[in-house]
Parts: structure tokens; C-alpha cells; sequence
């Protein structure tokens, strides 16, 4: 009879077990679910789906970018500008004269494109 026990024993156990890593991975994938619920990858992926707007928005953001670097870029300049013309009016001697013929250029191939930039 000590055999028969132990094998209800062991089939109990197994039972158990089974159903303890059952639950485990269920509540798993419960919270993978509803991560991924929160994460609105189904959004995602209808954009995904969808060429249309996934041109649209890589349009927009590529001229929003475009202007982005235009604007930074123009205002790095103007400050550059700005700061080139201090230096040469504290008449630095070396770097003064290099500045000043710098600054010389720039303005002469501006007066002579009357103000546009380009070739």
C-alpha cells in the first residue's frame, strides 16, 4: 500500500506543479498583454500598415528638419559674424588682420550679389 500512496504522491505533486506553472505563465503573459496595451504597438503597426501616412509624417519631419538646420544655421553665422567684427575692432594684430580680410570678403561678395546668398 506505501507504493500506491507514493505514487498518488508523485502524481499529485506533478499535477501541482503543472498547475502552478500554468498560472505563472498566465499572469506572464497577462502582463506582457497588457504592456503592450499601454505601449500601443497596435497603432504602431496600423502605421506601419499604412504607406501613405508613414510618407506624409517622414515628409514632414524631413522639411521640419530641413528648416530646423537653415534657421540654426543662419543664426550661427550672424553670431559668428558679430563676434569676428568685436575681435577686429580690438585690433588684435595677427588675428585682427586675418579677421578683417575675412570680413572684407564676406562683405564684398554680399554687396555684389546685392544681399543674396548663393553661386
Amino acid at each position: 500500500m506505501a507504493g500506491k500512496n507514493r505514487k498518488k504522491d508523485k502524481n499529485h505533486d506533478k499535477n501541482y506543479n503543472e498547475k502552478n506553472y500554468l498560472e505563472i505563465i498566465s499572469k506572464k503573459i497577462d502582463a506582457l498583454s497588457l504592456s503592450m496595451e499601454k505601449s500601443r504597438i497596435s497603432d504602431y503597426i496600423n502605421y506601419l500598415e499604412n504607406p501613405r501616412k508613414l510618407i506624409f509624417a517622414n515628409f514632414i519631419s524631413g522639411v521640419a528638419r530641413g528648416f530646423g538646420i537653415a534657421v540654426g544655421f543662419s543664426l550661427l553665422g550672424a553670431i559668428g559674424l558679430y563676434l569676428l567684427r568685436k575681435i577686429v575692432m580690438l585690433n588684435l594684430p595677427v588675428i585682427g588682420d586675418f579677421i578683417a580680410d575675412i570680413v572684407n570678403i564676406v562683405q564684398d561678395n554680399l554687396s555684389r550679389s546685392g544681399g543674396k546668398i548663393g553661386l
